[in-house]
């Protein structure tokens, strides 16, 4: 399938809660305005709750609708009127390309980072890149060996210790050996870690001031991994870890589990970080880089007609 295709039918569930509903009332405010008339509380109170169901979130919700109040009579559709909204949403700088580039990978237990960081490895490996994986989760012996597997499978070295052994130490000799044999990107897979637990958010400060030792400059990306199926909830984990960890971006799982996929518009607002890629479903083709335009293309599909 082409990615457009797969992060559509990742999205069904959420445009199934949408469900010809927008459509209805994209063709209620046209119809007003063409009449003359300006939109109604009515029609803009719908628009909120929708963006609402879908978990684009409050702030974000707000600063949409009232954006569309002001320009509603510019001659402009209200579908693309919500459409041209939400993508200013995503606008961020994007930071420079490092070589070799060391992206640590962090997040809560059970957001799916262990395969994120084995898809991403094959992803990347696909495309002509020479990862190296690094397990730096060394308390759960089953990441290793679940990392072991993806690495088999993309055909890129792991870097792993001893269980138990410090994840700082195990870092610092993934990211000199990753220098050494010209790798790019090393991909550290870190133990999931509550973000209420302090000494534990200590330890990925203590892993970032040692990957920093073995490499100036590291890590050059931190990726949060978010389970989409969370909703407004992953908000709080994230801030938590930008704090702590030095988040800059973030990989959104289980797209295709939940109905609130409008997830994506909140993260990028509250947060002011680039989503970088989605998970649409288990396979090692469905991590997909994100694209505001294709994510909202597949979000506020029509589907009547």
């Amino acid at each position: 399938m082409e990615l457009l295709d797969r992060l559509r039918a990742g999205l069904d569930r959420t445009v199934e809660r949408l469900s010809g509903r927008f459509d209805e009332l994209a063709r209620t405010a046209d119809a007003e305005r063409t009449c003359g008339e300006a939109v109604d509380v009515d029609t803009i109170e719908v628009l909120e709750e929708l963006l609402l169901s879908a978990d684009v979130g409050v702030a974000a919700t707000e600063a949409v609708v009232s954006a569309i109040c002001d320009r509603v009579g510019q001659g402009t559709s209200l579908r693309d009127l919500v459409l041209e909204e939400l993508r200013g949403v995503f606008d961020v700088v994007e930071p420079g390309h490092a070589v070799p580039e060391v992206i640590l990978i962090v997040g809560v237990n059970g957001t799916g980072k262990t395969t994120t960081v084995g898809k991403l490895a094959s992803l990347l490996k696909a495309k002509g890149r020479t990862p190296l994986v690094c397990a730096a989760d060394t308390f759960r012996a089953a990441a290793v060996e679940q990392l072991a597997v993806w690495a088999g499978r993309a055909g890129v070295e792991l870097v792993q210790a001893a269980e138990g052994r410090d994840p700082a130490s195990v870092v610092f000799d993934a990211v000199t050996r990753g220098v050494d044999q010209g790798c790019d990107p090393i991909l550290v897979d870190t133990a999931g870690r509550l973000h209420t637990r302090v000494n534990l958010m200590h330890e990925l400060k203590k892993i970032r001031r040692v990957a920093g030792r073995a490499l100036p400059g590291a890590p050059h990306e931190v990726w949060l991994v978010l389970d989409a199926t969370v909703g407004q909830n992953g908000l709080v984990q994230a801030k938590e870890f930008m704090t702590a960890a030095g988040v800059t971006g973030v990989v959104l799982t289980k797209l295709d589990g939940t109905a609130k996929g409008g997830i994506a518009v909140a993260i990028a607002n509250d947060l002011r970080l680039p989503i970088r890629y989605v998970g649409v479903g288990e396979g090692v083709d469905d991590l997909l880089p994100f694209s505001p335009d294709d994510y909202l293309e597949a979000l506020f599909r029509k589907t009547t007609w």
